[in-house]
């Protein structure tokens, strides 16, 4: 049975690769020993590690699926074994993931985001020669899923602005406003010198009318008593 998507695949796959192999005639346990020693790193550390582990050079840690092992004195005492052919196989999954990468612009540099091995298919097997016993076929499948380093051809990213420069844009505006506002206040300024010495001549205006006045009515009242006078001598 074909699967159509991958069980460990992230929700960002803008800059990723990978590859999958289906249908392996490997223990899918020692598979995914492998491919947890590999994960989260980077491609050329996995790949240098995985041709020694396929050679048989250096032991595979097994953290899980270790009933019954031996303890490895290159593993610092730890439990291990050495799986040569899973090893082979996750390495060939592994270049073909590097390969796919490379064609999708992604760089030379990639990081092991996902790694698993699960179980695939179950065929029974039936002993030769009319016997009872029975046995299973258990297949497996790969699946190894890669950062790149670089954006992707044909893909276009603008960098978000920093808050510096987001200031920096937003201040001018502050100070166009202050320009509006500061020649609006200079002129009321102007104008109210203006009107207090309009008011100050009106005011000394009426006060010259009143003291003009006060001055023709004083003389009236001297001329007044003069006339009569005049008047009685005639």
């Amino acid at each position: 049975m074909h699967m159509k998507g991958y069980s460990n695949m992230p929700e960002n796959t803008d800059n990723c690769a990978s590859a999958r192999v289906e249908g392996v005639n490997a223990s899918y346990k020692d598979l995914s020993e492998v491919c947890g020693r590999i994960r989260n790193k980077k491609t050329d550390w996995a790949v240098s590690f995985l041709e020694k582990a396929a050679e048989g050079e250096i032991p595979i840690l097994f953290k899980r699926h270790n009933k019954n092992l031996g303890h490895r004195h290159e593993l610092g005492g730890r439990k291990g074994r050495y799986p040569w052919k899973a090893a082979k196989i996750v390495l060939k999954t592994l270049q073909s993931a590097m390969s796919n990468g490379k064609n999708l612009g992604l760089g030379e540099v990639y990081t092991i985001v996902a790694a698993s091995a699960n179980k695939k298919d179950i065929y029974p097997r039936m002993a030769p020669k009319g016997r009872t016993a029975r046995s299973y076929l258990v297949t497996s499948r790969v699946e190894i899923v890669l950062k790149g380093s670089e954006v992707p051809k044909g893909v276009s990213v603008t960098p978000p602005k920093k808050k510096d420069e987001a200031a920096k844009h937003s201040e001018p505006k502050k100070d166009e406003k202050k320009k509006e506002e500061a020649p609006a206040v200079g002129k009321e300024e102007k104008k109210e010198p203006a009107k207090l010495l309009q008011e100050e001549g009106k005011a000394q205006s009426e006060h010259k009318h009143e003291s003009e006045k006060t001055a023709d009515q004083e003389k009236g009242r001297a001329q007044t008593p003069h006339q009569h006078g005049e008047r009685n001598k005639r």
